[in-house]
């Protein structure tokens, strides 16, 4: 976008799934997927009258307020409503929406628990009604009691304007919302403060895609909500009127980005001090408004169903403080790729879209299985048998692009680590803390109350305890698996090898010590993670969700790297398992992710997922929303990645795939995880597999007899079966499901 400078002077949504009549029953608390209530309101549209809750589900309004919408009967003049909130008339807060006979109220002093709005038509017997639950803006409504200990961190985050927000007002980590103004300095290439009341300075002009002409300064709003700091980012001349449900800055073009931050290590106990960050330039100058909050930084909060819960309450304080927007996409990359994949799938509405990077399902399931194997495989390589096996032979038991993946992965399982030793390698080193004040609060044999670092405690609210120790429960299995699989089959290793691997390589007990055992997952974790949504199905909400899945490619890395493009294939997979298909899913790989002249490739995502989404609004047919979104994908969004052999870099568009054996996958191979090797299927997503007597036919090489024996003793109770999904039985149970306090489609 096109910036000038000139002389100023300053100067002083969610979608809804169902509508609510007089009549209509609430939702029940059984977990399922919710359908549109029945009404029981009149068939003919003169006479009816609808009522909705606009910021948010009407049963989760936090924060004491509600935007709620008033469909007006077609025969009937605005003027004749009249609303009221538990039997006090607020109908005076209602005034004229964007379309016809709809009316905007933002209706407050909602008492926690139900509220009842009820609407009638002056000097007629037409009325509707609608139950407003609500609860504390401090949280929690979905995911269970709050965390303690609990950090406040407000002192430590600094605002837009460079101050810092200062101390917390309650042991809840509350301040006051407070709106701070910035401008886009291009001596500095940054952002400075901006006093409305202060001298003149001279403050650019931004060119929008639509052709307008605005002031580069940008209205910061800072609160918090869920114990949450938020931040809210979007053009606007402090001159003009506030923003508000009815009256919108002219350089905002009524569309919602929600960024996130990565991450999960030392991602607990703690508020956090920094969001996904909401002064991003190039989205600004396209007009977008900007949120996000610090509980969806994964390295502050590594738990999705805890970021999720954010996610609703932030937007709900969006739409109250500036109308419901056109669209809301989520992006992020890494930690903020699970966040957007599942929230899309598990609160669907929420998110309209989602572009991700360096991505992958979810943390539960294909991220955490392969660190926890790379830490087996690391320990067995250079504690149990160091010399037994080549670098060549260890990177293709651990399936890796790069051997030093091994190593690296191995030191990312410290999120499943509760245990810190000064006298332990880094590989085999746990109990990560973000915070100097939770340093003596760690769990330790010593301190058997102290604070588990790990991401199962951290979501203890799905997992529950587990039955031999007051610790949260697992849903990790390594039973049945046949490490280095196809690299026996390949003849890469040879039987011996592949019999003391399997013999040796043992499991971790509840503090991630390397025991001699297969460690076995808790049934009703394992259960748990995958009715609730914790790994991604992908056959929910996301399967009408547009999806651009875009990044740079790091399996080479001589150092490792956790971000494979191996699990971006997963997510694919998953949604073809769940759909039949997965063509709402496009990915790019290896372009110039920005929005400058120099690396377009981010912006243009932007821009042809607001062609997509666009296209999907503009469409009022009354087909199935999956189909909506297939229908109006653009025809030029295809998977595509960047050559850069030549002299001049070239976009190779052709399908991608995981065993692909065109362009694309020559320039940017995948490698499978640990898991894979071992016969796990691409989805990635079996907890527990069920288990088959070895079968000869399985293997490519021969056995003699001792070594055929000594297979069935390693694995006395068989070996993965994998053509057989997760052992438990389970599958996803709905979206908009609850762990408390709210009881609306609560799992136990």
């Amino acid at each position: 976008m096109r910036t000038t400078l000139h002389s100023r002077t300053n100067r002083p949504l969610v979608l809804l799934l169902f509508i609510l009549l007089t009549g209509c029953e609430r939702p029940g608390d059984n977990p399922v997927i919710l359908p549109q209530a029945p009404s029981s309101a009149p068939a003919d549209p003169a006479q009816e009258l609808a009522i909705r809750g606009v910021s948010t589900r009407p049963w989760l309004a936090t924060g004491g307020d509600i935007l709620v919408e008033v469909v007006m009967p077609s025969s009937q003049p605005p003027g004749s409503l009249r609303v009221s909130l538990n039997g006090q008339d607020i109908s005076a807060g209602f005034m004229p929406g964007d379309e016809p006979g709809r009316l905007l109220g933002l209706v407050e002093g909602l008492q926690d628990g139900d509220n009842v709005l009820h609407a009638t038509v002056a000097n007629t017997s037409i009325n509707a009604s609608l139950t407003v639950t609500a609860y504390p803006v401090s949280g929690p409504i979905i995911s269970g009691p709050h965390q303690q200990p609990y950090v406040c961190q407000t002192e430590q985050f600094q605002l837009a304007n460079g101050d810092m927000l200062g101390p917390a007002m309650d042991d809840q980590c509350s301040v006051p919302t407070r709106i701070d103004y910035v401008y886009w300095s291009p001596e500095e290439g940054a952002f400075l403060p901006h006093d409305p009341t202060g001298q003149p300075v001279e403050v650019p002009e931004v060119t929008l895609p639509d052709g307008s002409v605005v002031p580069f300064i940008v209205r910061v709003e800072t609160g918090t909500v869920n114990r949450a700091i938020y931040e809210i980012a979007m053009l606007h001349d402090p001159a003009d009127p506030q923003p508000d449900p009815w009256s919108s800055p002219a350089g905002w073009n009524r569309k919602l980005v929600y960024t996130h931050g990565g991450g999960c290590r030392g991602g607990w106990y703690q508020q956090g001090n920094a969001t996904g960050e909401v002064l991003r330039k190039g989205l600004l100058e396209m007009g977008y408004a900007l949120t996000s909050a610090t509980l969806n930084v994964f390295g502050q909060n590594c738990n999705d169903l805890l970021a999720s819960e954010t996610h609703i309450m932030v937007k709900e304080r969006f739409v109250e403080h500036y109308g419901e927007p056109v669209y809301t996409i989520a992006t992020g990359a890494s930690g903020g790729s699970y966040q957007s994949h599942q929230t899309a799938d598990n609160y669907p509405g929420v998110f309209d879209g989602i572009i991700v990077s360096s991505s992958f399902p979810d943390v539960t399931s294909a991220t955490i299985f392969t660190l926890a194997d790379a830490r087996l495989l690391d320990h067995y390589f250079t504690r149990v048998n160091p010399e037994g096996f080549t670098i060549d032979q260890q990177r293709a038991i651990a399936g890796f692009g790069s051997w030093g993946s091994i190593a690296n992965l191995a030191r990312g399982a410290a999120r499943l680590d509760p245990l810190y030793e000064l006298d332990t390698p880094l590989e085999e080193q746990g109990g990560e803390r973000s915070l100097p004040e939770l340093e003596a609060r760690r769990y330790h044999p010593d301190n058997p109350a102290g604070i588990r670092a790990t991401v199962y405690d951290h979501t203890v609210n799905v997992y529950g305890l587990a039955d031999d120790a007051p610790v949260a429960a697992r849903p990790l299995d390594n039973g049945g698996v046949q490490y280095g699989l196809q690299a026996l089959n390949d003849g890469l290793i040879n039987v011996g090898q592949f019999l003391a691997l399997n013999r040796d390589i043992g499991g971790f007990d509840r503090d991630m010590n390397h025991v001699p055992r297969r460690h076995l997952a808790d049934a009703a974790a394992a259960r748990a993670a995958i009715e609730s949504g914790r790994i991604l199905s992908g056959g929910a909400g996301l399967s009408a969700t547009p999806v651009i899945d875009y990044r740079s490619y790091t399996d080479h890395r001589e150092e490792g790297d956790i971000h494979m493009i191996v699990h971006q294939y997963s997510t694919r997979e998953r949604l073809i398992k769940a759909n039949g298909h997965a063509d709402n899913h496009v990915m790019s790989i290896g372009g110039l992710w920005d929005f400058t002249a120099d690396a377009p490739d981010l912006g243009n995502l932007f821009r042809q997922m607001d062609q997509w989404l666009m296209a999907i609004k503009g469409d009022d047919t009354t087909a199935d929303p999956a189909q909506r979104v297939l229908r109006n994908k653009p025809r030029d969004l295809t998977d595509n990645c960047w050559d850069y052999s030549g002299e001049q870099r070239v976009n190779v568009r052709e399908a991608l795939a995981y065993d692909g054996s065109g362009r694309c996958a020559q320039l940017y191979p995948a490698y499978p995880t640990p898991r894979q090797v071992a016969g796990a299927p691409l989805a990635n997503d079996v907890v527990s597999c069920h288990r088959k007597p070895p079968d000869p036919n399985d293997y490519r090489v021969t056995f003699s007899e001792e070594e055929w024996g000594m297979l069935f003793q390693i694995f006395p109770d068989g070996v993965c079966d994998w053509s057989l999904p997760d052992a438990h039985g389970a599958s996803l149970q709905g979206t908009w499901l609850s762990f408390g306090p709210s009881p609306v489609n609560r799992l136990p």
